[in-house]
């Protein structure tokens, strides 16, 4: 008989309730979202429920604050924490939600040992780097979602820009997700095409430091809150990959233990996720200009993570 996969989203606001539901509609596990507000939870987890014959979709899901449903999770997705406002940088947020991401993150492995952990929560490298150290768990089975997003933004900025199917698109994105993130426009391409030679250096820089301000850019827009529709659907692909065994490259925030020249840090890198999690860091050639940018992302998250310790 086969057993269901199970994910749990802890953080049932826009962005873990939108997650939910992508991950629902393409029947990839039954999933449990859980909020310290227990009703809020289950009434959207009971409403995902009810779309789901429109849907077509089997998925099981509940909601609540009791964390004993989400016993023997096979992922655990941690979105909690204070959003950003307008005006409000990510590092602004980090005292307060690394104690948040501590006691969710303690609360969910206690009930699921085995789990694997996608930490959304912002600032969020060093939000990672939080669930790592209370956990306990192998460096593997944690990593935090940012370049899948990031590399998304510029995509769709470029397919803006182009006037081309963002399906044509390849790209990566590099480093602490955040004003010092590193996009690569040495190793985008469109179709094979290598984007220098279809766009002037003026215009792609403008749409690099555009994809650099795009979370702020929707803060902005949105006047009292952030972004969720990108961040959800970011979720949803690495959490495919995962349960499926897919082995897609992805840029994620994983621990680099001497990858890149960077040493117990938390910071966005190509890696193969499958089954067991991080299966595999890609160490790609870097220029010089590229690997100092990454260098200085680095030391910006470890100087966050210092005071995330303290937290602790």
């Amino acid at each position: 008989m086969l057993t269901r996969k199970k994910v749990t989203v802890i953080g049932a606001g826009h962005v873990g309730a939108t997650a939910a539901q992508g991950l629902a509609e393409k029947e990839m596990a039954d999933v449990v979202l859980i909020d310290i507000h227990e009703d809020m939870p289950a009434g959207k987890a009971l409403d995902l429920a009810e779309a789901a014959p429109i849907y077509g979709y089997d998925s099981r899901l509940v909601g609540g604050a009791d964390y004993e449903a989400s016993a023997d999770s096979d992922i655990v997705v941690i979105t909690s924490g204070l959003p950003r406002k307008p005006g409000m940088s990510r590092d602004d947020l980090l005292r307060v939600n690394a104690k948040i991401v501590n006691e969710v993150t303690a609360k969910a492995v206690e009930k699921s040992p085995d789990a694997i952990l996608i930490v959304v929560s912002n600032p969020l490298d060093a939000m990672t780097y939080v669930a790592y150290r209370t956990s306990g768990f192998p460096k593997k089975r944690v990593m935090g979602m940012a370049g899948v997003l990031d590399a998304a933004r510029f995509k769709a900025f470029l397919a803006m820009e182009l006037n081309v199917s963002i399906e044509n698109i390849q790209t990566i994105v590099l480093g602490g997700h955040g004003d010092s993130m590193v996009p690569l426009p040495r190793y985008t391409t469109i179709s094979g095409i290598p984007i220098m030679e279809l766009i002037s250096k003026d215009r792609l820089d403008a749409i690099v430091q555009r994809t650099r301000d795009g979370g702020a850019e929707i803060v902005k827009l949105l006047k009292t809150g952030s972004a969720y529709y990108a961040p959800s659907a970011a979720i949803v692909e690495m959490v495919e990959s995962i349960l499926k065994d897919k082995n897609k490259i992805l840029p994620c925030s994983a621990l680099c233990t001497g990858e890149y020249k960077l040493d117990e840090v938390f910071i966005g890198v190509p890696v193969r996720l499958g089954n067991t999690g991080i299966e595999q860091i890609y160490e790609i050639n870097l220029s010089t200009e590229e690997a100092s940018a990454l260098t200085a992302s680095a030391k910006t998250v470890q100087d966050l993570c210092k005071i995330a310790g303290e937290v602790l």
